[in-house]
């Protein structure tokens, strides 16, 4: 299963939503210009990935279903 490239791609695309969870948390803990300029960039982008990230996982669960 780990050398499966869409478990691969999974990965980093959950890697990414944690990379951008972090930069909101950290832009909000700071505050300042950057926070209220790019606060709701960031969460439409968390959102945006973790949107995909749940898409892959449920067609990486339906192809191993139909034994993929």
């Amino acid at each position: 299963m780990m050398s499966d490239p869409l478990f691969i791609v999974i990965v980093l695309v959950m890697l990414g939503v944690v990379g951008v969870l972090v930069m909101g948390i950290g832009s909000y803990g700071k505050g300042g210009e950057f926070n209220r300029k790019h606060s709701n960039r960031l969460m439409r982008y968390r959102i945006g990935a973790q949107f995909v990230a749940v898409l892959l996982i449920l067609f990486f669960i339906w192809l191993r279903g139909q034994g993929g």
